[in-house]
């Protein structure tokens, strides 16, 4: 059952979201079973209060697992898209039908192979589901202000530095954060590069509501890379 927005912000707000995905290829990805409801259970003891996935079998799999809120997305990549987190109508439809009590999807204005703009295909996406919660993973300030006004509920940072018209760093972009505070009326999500709890606590001080938390917390290999890339200096 799907948990109501104001009840997930009730639940979210000043805290960490724990950030669960593996994809095929990496090291803890497993066709025969997921592994990453057993992290979200990890990130649940800890105190998350609610969990970032990718694919339908770990949106269910998790929330039964867990009985936490989750903000479910599909990493799929199509041939002249350049967005590839939830590009499509099918892959919003799959989540509708997975419960999956909020569904991010890029919000970015990188090509879509579609010849829509994300504009349209957020209005198309309203007409269809006027009701379901909408996350905008943006990477910039003006497609997160543009995102709000095409009436997403959520507004992330998750795809600053991975956007070529975006600002590249090593860490988190704090002044994103801090300028989409000042402007929106809905609740900004910090997300992107947070490897360290002191940067966490920054994000929450700027004014966002939420960290998202992943490659610091759920990605072993991530981790690992870091400690080798730190020593090998």
């Amino acid at each position: 059952m799907k948990k109501p927005l104001n009840e997930i912000l009730a639940l979210t707000k000043g805290s960490i979201i724990v950030s669960c995905q593996a994809l095929p290829g990496e090291p803890l990805y497993c066709d025969e079973m997921s592994l990453m409801p057993f992290m979200a259970e990890a990130a649940k003891r800890a105190g998350s209060k609610c969990i970032r996935t990718s694919s339908l079998r770990d949106v269910v799999e998790i929330k039964e697992k867990t009985g936490l809120p989750v903000i479910g997305l599909i990493k799929k990549v199509y041939e002249g898209f350049e967005p590839y987190i939830t590009p499509t109508m099918a892959e919003i439809d799959q989540l509708v039908e997975a419960d999956s009590d909020v569904i991010a999807l890029d919000c970015t204005f990188m090509k879509r192979g579609d010849g829509k703009t994300i504009n349209e295909f957020l209005k198309e996406i309203r007409s269809k589901y006027p009701d379901i919660v909408l996350m905008a993973d943006i990477s910039t300030y003006e497609e997160g202000v543009n995102a709000w006004e095409c009436g997403v509920n959520l507004v992330g940072t998750t795809m600053s530095g991975y956007t070529p018209h975006s600002e590249k760093s090593e860490g988190p972009n704090y002044e994103l954060v801090s300028r989409l505070v000042e402007t929106l009326p809905i609740p900004v999500i910090a997300e992107g590069k947070v490897h360290y709890p002191d940067q966490a606590k920054k994000m929450l001080e700027l004014g966002a509501h939420a960290v998202v938390v992943g490659g610091a917390i759920t990605r072993p290999l991530e981790i690992a890379q870091r400690f080798y890339k730190e020593i090998e200096k």
